[in-house]
């Protein structure tokens, strides 16, 4: 399983890998992990979630609700524990 946590890009830039969990509503990042099993990578990539993706997360809901995500012109909404298992890697500076 992949962690969360602090690194740099291949051009040299800060960037930390997060969970969609941890994403603001608004942050683009790029998925690099989907630490779940193959169902789940299957039921993500239904939805065009894959790694390698440019994704921005939209909005989330209240008491561990639904994640809803945008990759290119396609919105979808992902679980609360799906969400958990998505580890995206976003730049440092859109941290602050």
């Amino acid at each position: 399983m992949g962690e969360t946590g602090t690194g740099t890009d291949k051009k040299g830039f800060a960037v930390n890998r997060v969970s969609l969990l941890q994403m603001r509503p608004g942050q683009k990042g790029k998925i690099v992990e989907i630490s779940g099993g193959y169902g789940l990578a299957r039921k993500l990539e239904a939805l065009g979630i894959r790694t390698g993706k440019e994704i921005t997360k939209i909005s989330e809901q209240l008491m561990r609700g639904p994640v809803l995500l945008q990759q290119g012109r396609t919105q979808a909404a992902v679980g609360f524990g799906m969400a958990s298992r998505v580890l995206v890697e976003v730049n440092a500076e859109d941290e602050k």
